[in-house]
């Protein structure tokens, strides 16, 4: 009656509820749960004032007969949330107050409360239009995980996919809280292995997630769940991984991240003692696994690691293939970031010039692999430019006519001498230092890029066959076209090669 078209109808039947509502606070004795039965579903009538009295109904039940409710949580909760979202302000208000109610409700299982039904409100809410929803319907989950783990962990495989897919949403708070409730899930590491592998071949299968929410998902993780257990876990999965293209490009996505985050500052600093620090060596031989799969994921996790030795070797290891677009854009990046605070080490390093040979050939030889009238090239050569032609230590380097400190330094090192990974002098530097035998991880560099070429090769193979079965359904056809007249034919003027030049 309350959506009746007249108003006086809707009037009187508003009083006489109001009436029964003051008599059922005053009884002592009420059967809330066959009413809130009733409310529930007129809380999801089309007539705002029905709506209205009905949710206020139900916060008052919620506070008069709390525990008489606890079979009626779920039906309860179902109404609730989208009222958080009503376009009404007044019933939002009313809606978020019971709301509040019903989660400070500290329900026990064995009262007869069961977590299952409740869940499973929560979870279908999570595929609601209303941001306000999903975001209350999370931190339901949330709060039963902290209140009732076990029993939520039960039904796991019912709520996580959905789980998954709300890390797609298009609101950040959201992500946000999708992936706190993940990371509460994940302190067991059963769960915590089944998340990372669930969350890699979500990116595998929507590029756009990864490209758009990526770097959000990883940090907040890394800050949740522990950055170091995040990327080796991460890394063991992408050693293996068979799709070669996805495995480069969520490496290159991982590394960039590790580069640029503030949240990964720690782990920064434990790769820098890669060659002291035994935990950061296994740190080092851990990431490099899967790194193999980017060339310039690898340097940069090299100059990071200041094992400029062995950055030099990979760099001088790399093959025509090698070099494509894709490698030169992320070697402009690297570039680019090299001018950031995060390598201010790296930069100060070249004041000792003597010292840190390696990183010097490592750098020109990132020089002489870039495009000369590219920004990089000019960004790299400006800073090259600025390495001092002497040692800070006492010993003087000539100067020789061509003014490159690099060749000054290469005369300057005495016969038979070599530089090892840190930049002391070692008469006899191995394949192996600070614990960490680099002739076996290049080796594992060359085999794994070997891999991506012959990927490459099968690849365009594979667009060819495919263009040339198209050529050839077209073929046919262009037979039963006349010949081209000689006026379409080009000028013998432009087609005329100038001495020295050739004819394209």
């Amino acid at each position: 009656m309350l959506s009746d078209s007249s108003h006086e109808i809707r009037q009187q039947a508003d009083s006489a509820l109001w009436e029964f509502l003051q008599e059922i606070k005053n009884s002592p004795s009420v059967d809330y749960g066959r009413m809130a039965e009733i409310l529930v579903q007129r809380a999801a009538s089309p007539d705002e004032f029905t709506r209205l009295t009905a949710i206020t109904w139900i916060n008052e039940f919620v506070k008069l007969g709390g525990d008489q409710l606890v079979p009626y949580y779920a039906d309860i909760l179902g109404a609730i949330l989208p009222c958080i979202s009503d376009k009404e302000e007044k019933i939002r208000v009313v809606a978020r107050e019971t709301n509040e109610e019903l989660r400070a409700i500290k329900a026990d299982p064995a009262d007869g409360f069961d977590v299952g039904p409740i869940l499973s409100i929560a979870t279908r809410q999570l595929s609601s239009e209303w941001e306000a929803t999903r975001i209350e319907a999370l931190h339901w989950i949330s709060t039963l995980l902290n209140r009732h783990r076990t029993e939520v962990l039960h039904f796991l495989n019912d709520i996580f996919d959905t789980l998954l897919k709300a890390l797609s949403d298009p609101s950040d708070e959201v992500v946000l809280l999708v992936l706190e409730v993940h990371a509460c899930i994940a302190k067991d590491l059963q769960h915590f292995r089944q998340l990372v592998v669930f969350l890699v071949h979500n990116f595998r299968v929507d590029n756009s997630l990864l490209e758009k929410r990526g770097a959000l998902i990883i940090r907040r993780l890394c800050v949740l769940l522990d950055a170091e257990r995040v990327y080796r876990e991460l890394s063991t999965i992408l050693e293996g991984e068979a799709d070669l293209d996805f495995a480069c490009t969520m490496v290159q996505a991982l590394n960039l991240i590790l580069l640029t985050s503030s949240e990964l500052s720690e782990l920064r600093d434990l790769l820098k003692k890669s060659l002291v620090n035994p935990a950061g060596k296994d740190l080092f031989v851990s990431l490099y696994a899967s790194w193999c799969h980017s060339p310039m994921a690898i340097i940069s996790l090299c100059l990071l690691a200041q094992t400029y030795h062995h950055a030099s070797a990979v760099i001088q290891s790399l093959v025509e293939e090698d070099l494509n677009v894709k490698f030169l854009v992320q070697l402009d990046k690297l570039i680019r970031l090299l001018e950031t605070p995060i390598f201010a080490y790296l930069r100060l390093q070249l004041l000792e010039p003597g010292r840190y040979t390696w990183l010097l050939k490592a750098l020109y030889g990132l020089l002489m692999l870039l495009p000369q009238q590219s920004a990089a090239f000019k960004i790299l050569r400006t800073r090259l430019k600025t390495v001092p032609s002497f040692s800070f230590n006492g010993e003087q380097i000539k100067r020789t006519s061509s003014g490159n400190p690099y060749s000054q330094i290469l005369h300057s090192m005495p016969s038979g001498s070599q530089f090892s990974e840190d930049g002391d002098v070692n008469s006899d530097v191995g394949s192996s230092h600070g614990g960490i035998n680099f002739a076996s991880r290049l080796q594992q560099f060359e085999q794994m890029q070997h891999q991506h070429r012959i990927h490459g090769k099968a690849q365009a193979q594979l667009r060819s066959s495919s263009t040339s079965s198209s050529k050839e359904v077209q073929r046919p056809q262009e037979q039963h076209r006349p010949p081209p007249s000689d006026i379409s034919r080009p000028s013998s003027r432009s087609s005329r090669k100038a001495p020295g030049q050739l004819q394209l």
